[in-house]
């Protein structure tokens, strides 16, 4: 039988992300597949040039409408590591709080949609009701539900009185109940299993040659957690473990999932129980000294990177972001490819591909250009971006 190339995306029911896969198939087998990303690059970075720090964290936050207090911490640290202040005590424990309950809320999304993606619509709904609890949490804690406007340089805009405090622990006790009784679903479901079992799979190897992140790397055994591995705020002081599963498939990636959102509700609740009193901001400088500074944390998708240049303004000279979907897109031409007696059937590609937890907003950058007029492309050479980029 002759291989077909069936392209699916950029815009495809099964796909919730703006990419194509074309995959190669032999009947209903794929033996190969390719990606082709760049459909939704916005220009933050270069935007980030012409504004203050400050009003950077905002333009951060709206890298991604899940994760965006990841990338609003990475950029304060990086600007603090700069400025070379230590901010106070109970702020490092506030944005810990702050970064976990935006993991629960985003691993509790992503099985949501990863039930979706199977059909088991019925596991989606009762999942978002339960994640609207912590959603509700983010809200009474910042005051938003999606981009919290929490993080600043220096420490944090608010704090979590005692009455906040506790109702956050309540909302985690409900949830830990909730996600137990979702894990021991996942494990029991003929249906889940079926789909999951024995597809994706990204051996160990594999994971480490390609670079994979977060639960994409975690499920196939390799222990990497910025975390763990370069403590940073609280975590250095609250006592948490890295989970990995060596099966390697979906259904590890999911169970890493649903067990790290046990391990961020304990986390929620040692850092409330630990936090110290305290301020929970100081005062820093507008203006940034002349230096480089690197912000480094686990995002619910895994390592995301940023890193700030300054020139001695209220200005950054570059902001560069490293997301990490972009580490993880390189896994999925490896889990689609059959090989051995390992074989993806065409109906394996979208639950593949969601398991990796996509994000494209965070990850697109504009690499090539067409002239509409002519049909012409070309790529930039260094020399070009360095004179648009690199400004005196």
């Amino acid at each position: 039988m002759s291989v077909v190339d069936i392209p699916i995306g950029p815009q495809h029911p099964a796909i919730k992300e703006p990419l194509n896969i074309t995959c190669y198939v032999d009947g209903e087998h794929v033996v190969g597949a390719k990606l082709r990303i760049g459909y939704n690059h916005r220009g933050i970075e270069k935007a980030g040039e012409y504004q203050t720090y400050i009003q950077n964290l905002y333009i951060a936050e709206r890298i991604c409408g899940i994760c965006g207090i990841v990338h609003a911490f990475c950029l304060t640290q990086a600007t603090e590591d700069i400025i070379g202040k230590e901010i106070p005590k109970r702020a490092d424990y506030i944005r810990t709080i702050g970064l976990e309950l935006n993991r629960i809320h985003s691993h509790l999304l992503w099985l949501g949609v990863a039930a979706h993606e199977i059909g088991f619509d019925t596991l989606f709904m009762y999942v978002w009701r339960d994640r609207e609890m912590v959603m509700d949490v983010i809200e009474d804690f910042t005051g938003n539900r999606v981009t919290y406007a929490l993080m600043t340089i220096g420490g944090v805009r608010r704090d979590i009185p005692q009455e906040k405090a506790e109702r956050i622990l309540k909302v985690m006790d409900l949830l830990d109940e909730k996600v137990r009784k979702y894990k021991k679903m996942c494990l029991d479901e003929r249906t889940i299993r079926m789909r999951c079992d024995g597809v994706g799979i990204l051996r160990k190897e594999d994971a480490i040659a390609l670079c994979a992140v977060g639960p994409t790397a975690r499920a196939s055994g390799v222990p990497f957690d910025v975390r763990a591995d370069d403590p940073h705020a609280a975590y250095d002081e609250i006592p948490f473990r890295v989970v990995t599963y060596d099966t390697c498939d979906v259904t590890a990636r999911l169970l890493v999932r649903i067990d790290e959102t046990l391990e961020s509700i304990s986390i929620v609740r040692e850092a409330i129980k630990r936090m110290p009193s305290g301020p929970v901001r100081i005062r820093v400088p507008r203006v940034v000294p002349t230096g480089e500074g690197v912000g480094r944390t686990e995002a619910p998708r895994g390592e995301v990177i940023h890193y700030v240049r300054a020139n001695g303004t209220e200005r950054p000279f570059r902001w560069k972001v490293r997301a990490p979907t972009l580490a993880n897109l390189l896994s999925i031409p490896v889990m689609l490819t059959s090989r051995g007696d390992y074989v993806v059937n065409i109906a394996d590609v979208p639950i593949t591909f969601a398991s990796i937890d996509p994000c494209l907003s965070c990850t697109d950058r504009a690499i090539r250009f067409i002239d509409v007029s002519s049909g012409k492309s070309w790529v930039w050479t260094f020399s070009q971006i360095k004179r648009m980029y690199w400004r005196d």
